[in-house]
């Protein structure tokens, strides 16, 4: 039977937030941020083992607790320049280790989206589970969508019938998740998807919630930590 592995790349600098501590590791909750994401991941039954990808420099990881988490926990330090490269390091050394086989799913989620709840990704892993191809969690977009010129002035509206905000997790075969990356430009692609979709395969969009954002900004902390208060995780 295919295993269920996620996986977080967290080898980046998150420079947009403004601080000089890496944005998985700001404090949200009482908790590094990362925590989050791997308390929802490492709680779900039916993933098998959880997987973080570190920059081999990173000297911050050993001062938290990681313990609620060591029975499914795998740390690697093996993050590249971006995080597509982190992705393929991990999963490349996964294979190396014989601890992962083609067949398996692998489910990639960003450390900076700490709002991911269980339901979310139960929906997830029931809508592709028996996919031919795989997908994402993601939303329609709902705002007016502005094109802008470099005075960041108007020059047009873009149509957003059949539009989608992509978020994670992203969830793909193993052996079909690898060959789309070392096919992949990896300067260039931002998400798994887009480099399943560079084979010209079409993941599956999986309608998620707008909880499930991406902190990208420090404001965006103030609402993961009123998500989280509700939710009870603090």
């Amino acid at each position: 039977m295919s295993r269920l592995i996620a996986l977080i790349p967290a080898a980046g600098s998150g420079s947009r937030m403004g601080n000089q501590l890496p944005k998985q590791y700001l404090p949200l909750a009482g908790k590094p941020m990362i925590y989050h994401a791997l308390a929802t991941l490492c709680h779900t039954p039916r993933i098998d083992q959880v997987c973080i990808v570190l920059a081999p420099d990173d000297e911050l990881w050993v001062r938290y607790d990681w313990s609620p988490f060591l029975d499914k926990l795998k740390v690697l330090y093996r993050g590249g320049a971006t995080r597509a490269q982190s992705v393929l390091y991990g999963l490349s050394a996964l294979q190396s280790e014989g601890a992962i086989q083609d067949d398996d799913w692998v489910l990639v989620h960003d450390a900076a989206r700490p709002c991911l709840s269980s339901a979310q990704l139960d929906r997830l892993i029931d809508a592709l589970v028996q996919d031919e191809v795989g997908g994402l969690l993601a939303i329609p977009v709902a705002d007016t969508l502005k094109r802008a010129d470099e005075k960041q002035c108007v020059i047009g509206t873009a149509a957003r019938e059949g539009l989608w905000q992509a978020q994670t997790p992203q969830m793909f075969r193993l052996g079909l998740l690898v060959a789309a990356l070392n096919k992949a430009d990896n300067t260039a692609i931002t998400d798994d998807a887009s480099a399943i979709e560079a084979l010209g395969l079409s993941p599956r969009l999986v309608l998620a919630d707008a909880y499930n954002f991406k902190v990208t900004y420090p404001q965006d902390l103030a609402l993961a930590e009123l998500i989280l208060q509700q939710r009870g995780a603090t």
